[in-house]
């Protein structure tokens, strides 16, 4: 078994079992692949030995970047034995540099109510222009659903469906999911589609095809100026951000959100519990059943003066 091989059977496996997503698999292979020609052709058949020189290679890396390539191997050389190709599996010989995850950029509540603000500011002309209800319904699809930007301007002109409280969206790896979607998302839609022709395939088109992700950044960006936002602070991916931090503030469960921004991996996911702290003390406070009862013991004693 070739190096060549046992890499086109493990992206294989990985776009039909994992749904990986092209720029994943072109990931893997890359990595892959200059990982065999450093060993001259003997990745799959690598020692632990082996995988040191490969370590010693990477010295000269961020902690980022090893951590990638060593993940792609350990999966790699987990597929060769799964599949009976070896024995053994070297790969504990590989670095764990421990990458920090940074926490995600988010908004306050106070400021997305400005946002809002300044977004209602420019709805409030009579009659609105077909600009400001195209912002709406870009800025309510962004905050109140969570997509993705490529999602977003991607979609179909009849993706949202006046009676159906819901997107079914076809997200990274092909996988598709379910998104809630709020009645004031649904009537910014259905206020701006007013002015979409009938013909346009898509929700928000642009020429021949869709606004691009860049004009939907700048578009973020300047009602943000509006709103007194720094525009270094903003982005459509932040508003995704605060659509999930904000939704598990308010109590939502982690698996529906890991459903609804269309994780593969919980861990993914994870990142956004960087709730405030004292909230946390406040919810085991208010919540907890031992404390609830210190609470009534409380009011009894000073029911009856003890």
């Amino acid at each position: 078994m070739t190096d060549r091989d046992a890499i086109e059977r493990f992206l294989e496996m990985m776009a039909a079992q994992a749904g990986a997503a092209a720029n994943t698999l072109a990931a893997y292979r890359r990595d892959l692949t200059l990982a065999s020609d450093v060993l001259a052709g003997a990745l799959a058949r690598a020692d632990a030995d082996a995988l040191a020189r490969l370590a010693d290679e990477w010295r000269d890396l961020s902690r980022a970047t090893v951590a990638r390539k060593a993940a792609a191997l350990r999966r790699f050389f987990g597929f060769l034995v799964d599949e009976g190709d070896r024995a053994d599996d070297p790969s504990r010989a590989l670095p764990r540099p421990g990458t920090r995850r940074a926490l995600p950029r988010t908004l306050g509540h106070a400021d997305v109510d400005r946002l809002f603000a300044a977004i209602a500011a420019r709805l409030a002309r009579d009659p609105p222009i077909a600009t400001d209800l195209r912002l709406a319904a870009l800025i309510e699809l962004l905050y109140g659903s969570g997509l993705r930007a490529s999602e977003l301007v991607s979609l179909p002109r009849n993706a949202v469906h006046p009676d159906r409280p819901f997107l079914i969206l076809k997200g990274k790896g092909g996988r598709e999911r379910l998104v809630p979607l709020s009645d004031r998302a649904r009537a910014a839609v259905a206020a701006w589609r007013a002015h979409v022709p009938a013909a346009a395939g898509y929700l928000f088109p642009s020429g021949g095809t869709h606004i691009s992700r860049v004009r939907l950044f700048q578009l973020v960006r300047g009602i943000a100026a509006e709103a007194g936002i720094p525009p270094d602070r903003i982005s459509p991916h932040v508003l995704r951000h605060a659509f999930a931090t904000h939704l598990l503030e308010g109590g939502a469960d982690l698996r529906a959100l890991q459903t609804m921004l269309g994780h593969a991996d919980i861990a993914t996911t994870e990142i956004y519990t960087h709730v405030d702290r004292r909230r946390l003390v406040d919810l085991v406070n208010e919540r907890h059943p031992l404390e609830r009862t210190l609470a009534e013991a409380r009011v009894d004693a000073s029911v009856s003066g003890t």
